[in-house]
């Protein structure tokens, strides 16, 4: 690859991430806004929270089909589809004076969402070098944890500072920035090979596959069943004070961003090492805090290593997905986004189960529980590729 073509891939992937910042950005805002939401249209707070949940679900279903029907269409173009559609549901929402309005203008562009983060993972792969594949995914995914860690913070400090209308427009403001320099910067990326919906819909007759599906939910569940408790936890097991509540959730966002590019070359060196070992890191974490490592100041150190790993975590699971079913993309990061949803959705759900039945301070076993059958099934996994070669999860390099 000579420096111009170098050049041309950087410029590419760092619009990429700060895409997927700007989409990512728009669906993780809303959380820090919906009391200010539930106030302006006199709904209730339960009420809001469907401005997350029916997004998420949309996430969810569009995850599987929408990369597969859009998969032959010229990358740029549904780029700047897909970033002007954003941004003009998130113009409509800053002036919704009806919350009906707001849910669908919500809603309409979640079934885009997996169609333009599939596809910067499948872009990033295909424009690194051979065998780097995991280092360029890594600054995709180091776009979706920023869009996380700055989603809710920015959107909560815009609403109580301006106003509520002010914190939609900076999601408006974000992807129209992306929007434009896709225009400008971004060359016509045309699908030369694209393949049938029949040839990709095969993969799901890999039992791999399947199993890798399972593995991803797992490998989510265990981050995300404890993470959507920790202010929580914060709060009621470690005594923390709620500013310092605040500050130790932008912590964790931050070593989500650094786990994510140190996930780059890790997977690139020794990817099944890492994918093995990583159920026992997050089970060790767990296994502390249930031990008494949820007083303060050790829980800071714990928020940290936590953090990295829930970094390693989104480049794993988008890693051991995509690597079993490498002939068909685009559908296998689809598929991604749906598992690590769904991942998200049962992990909290189970985990909840606990502190229902024991307290918060016990809701690490339920991450202790999916960190056990994310072992079980990676290690069933790679055993079963090491007894037949053929089947397909990349092998270490």
């Amino acid at each position: 690859m000579d420096n111009e073509n170098i050049g041309n891939s950087r410029v590419l992937l760092f619009i990429l991430a700060v895409g997927v910042f700007g989409i990512l950005n728009t669906e993780m805002g809303f959380i820090g806004i919906l009391p200010y939401i539930a106030e302006a249209y006199q709904v209730t707070v339960v009420q809001a929270g469907w401005l997350i949940s029916l997004f998420a679900l949309g996430v969810a279903v569009a995850g599987p089909t929408m990369p597969l029907l859009l998969s032959r269409f010229n990358r740029k173009y549904l780029m700047v589809f897909i970033l002007g559609l954003f941004t003009l549901c998130n113009v409509t929402a800053v002036f919704a004076e009806n919350f009906y309005v707001l849910l669908a203008v919500r809603v309409l562009p979640a079934f885009f969402h997996p169609v333009y983060c599939s596809m910067a993972f499948t872009v990033a792969a295909a424009l690194a070098r051979p065998g780097e594949a995991p280092k360029a995914v890594a600054k995709i995914n180091a776009g979706v944890a920023a869009g996380m860690v700055a989603g809710v913070p920015l959107s909560n400090f815009l609403a109580e500072q301006f106003s509520l209308s002010a914190s939609m427009a900076f999601f408006a403001l974000a992807t129209f920035a992306v929007l434009l320099l896709t225009l400008w910067l971004v060359p016509s990326m045309p699908v030369r090979k694209g393949m049938s919906y029949g040839s990709q819909l095969a993969v799901l007759r890999k039992p791999m596959l399947w199993a890798s599906i399972i593995a991803v939910i797992f490998l989510n569940g265990s981050i995300f069943g404890v993470f959507n408790y920790l202010a929580e936890y914060l709060g009621v097991v470690s005594g923390v004070a709620p500013t310092l509540v605040s500050i130790l959730l932008f912590v964790y966002g931050l070593c989500n961003i650094g786990g994510s590019m140190l996930a780059g070359s890790l997977l690139t060196v020794r990817p099944l090492l890492v994918v093995k070992a990583f159920p026992v890191a997050v089970a060790t974490v767990y296994l502390v805090l249930l031990g008494g490592g949820s007083a303060w100041p050790l829980m800071g150190l714990m928020v940290v290593l936590w953090g990295i790993l829930g970094g390693i975590n989104a480049n794993i699971n988008q890693y051991w997905l995509a690597s079993a079913a490498p002939e068909a993309p685009d559908f296998a990061n689809g598929l991604f986004l749906t598992a690590a949803n769904l991942g998200c959705v049962l992990g909290t759900t189970v985990s909840g189960r606990f502190i229902e039945a024991w307290g918060t301070g016990y809701v690490v076993l339920g991450g202790l529980l999916f960190c056990l059958l994310a072992a079980l099934t990676v290690w069933a996994q790679c055993y079963q590729q090491r007894m037949n070669p053929s089947l397909t999860v990349q092998a270490e390099h």
